[in-house]
């Protein structure tokens, strides 16, 4: 950048002005560290493989588990309560379901290994860069290969595919394939 450009000798973030207001994980202190504990013990090590245990840690944690889902090791899950998971579903090694809001999986669904499902970011056009929760709904019989993004606000509609390292920030029609990543320019972000 060239140093004359203003935009190039001041920082327009300012976040020490950061406030997380407005946002509530939705269960107690208590609750919270109980469940990172358990998740670092059970869910995020490879020590305990069995879905059967899985599933009920978290039902007891609030989370909507069918039946026959399975959970592969080193799954990372943040909030359970705001989790729910329909029958027969899959659940990949390495997976994150970071769900600062809502996240709800289908039955008979395989979110693959290493699966980043992402409802929390923030809003890049105001200095105090405030916290945005969006949803992420996927409907039943949906595929989401390796390494795919799903950003919130995203509904995946029954018995779609989203290839392997695919970005998905926008809704994915029934039955389609989606493929790639989304870089296209849509202009400044900030006045």
């Amino acid at each position: 950048m060239n140093s004359a450009d203003p935009a190039s000798t001041s920082s327009f973030l300012q976040l020490g002005e950061y406030r997380n207001t407005g946002y509530t994980p939705g269960a107690s202190l208590v609750c919270r560290v109980l469940w990172y504990v358990v998740n670092e013990a059970v869910f995020r090590t490879g020590w305990f493989p069995f879905s059967a245990l899985k599933r009920a840690l978290l039902r007891l944690f609030g989370a909507t588990i069918g039946p026959g889902v399975v959970i592969k090791p080193h799954v990372n899950i943040k909030f359970p309560w705001r989790l729910a998971v329909g029958e027969q579903s899959w659940i990949g090694e390495e997976a994150w379901i970071d769900n600062l809001d809502r996240v709800s999986i289908g039955q008979n669904c395989c979110v693959s290994q290493g699966v980043y499902l992402c409802t929390g970011g923030h809003d890049p056009r105001q200095p105090s860069f405030p916290l945005v929760t969006r949803p992420i709904v996927i409907g039943d019989g949906v595929w989401v290969g390796a390494r795919a993004l799903v950003l919130g606000g995203v509904t995946i509609e029954n018995n779609a595919v989203v290839a392997a390292g695919t970005t998905v920030n926008k809704n994915v029609a029934g039955n389609d394939l989606v493929v790639g990543a989304a870089g296209v320019s849509k202009g400044p972000v900030r006045p």
